[in-house]
């Protein structure tokens, strides 16, 4: 990737009820703080606090979007099996 090219990242959280919820963005590390402040989403504002379990990067905004829907689109246990897929935990400092 050329250095005026911004990556874009789909994602899964765990909420503290135990839900998953998917969004997508351009910056995952200020991201994952809006939503751990209230003030990412509807959803998550009161399931706080929330964690990075999976990710995924892309070079457009349209992919980012795309594999958002199509993960929304999957079953909870499909999801839960993407996350698995991971051979370690995401490391927001490493981002």
């Amino acid at each position: 990737m050329g250095t005026n090219s911004q990556e874009n990242y789909a994602y899964i959280l765990r909420c503290s009820d135990g839900t998953l919820y998917t969004g997508w963005t351009n910056n995952l590390k200020k991201r994952l703080a809006s939503h751990n402040e209230g003030k990412g989403s509807k959803y998550t504002r009161t399931r706080r606090p929330v964690e990075l379990v999976y990710y995924e990067t892309f070079e457009t905004k349209q992919e980012a979007m795309s594999r958002e829907w199509h993960i929304k689109h999957l079953s909870r246990e499909e999801k839960e099996a993407l996350i698995q897929s991971l051979k370690c935990v995401p490391q927001i400092d490493k981002i």
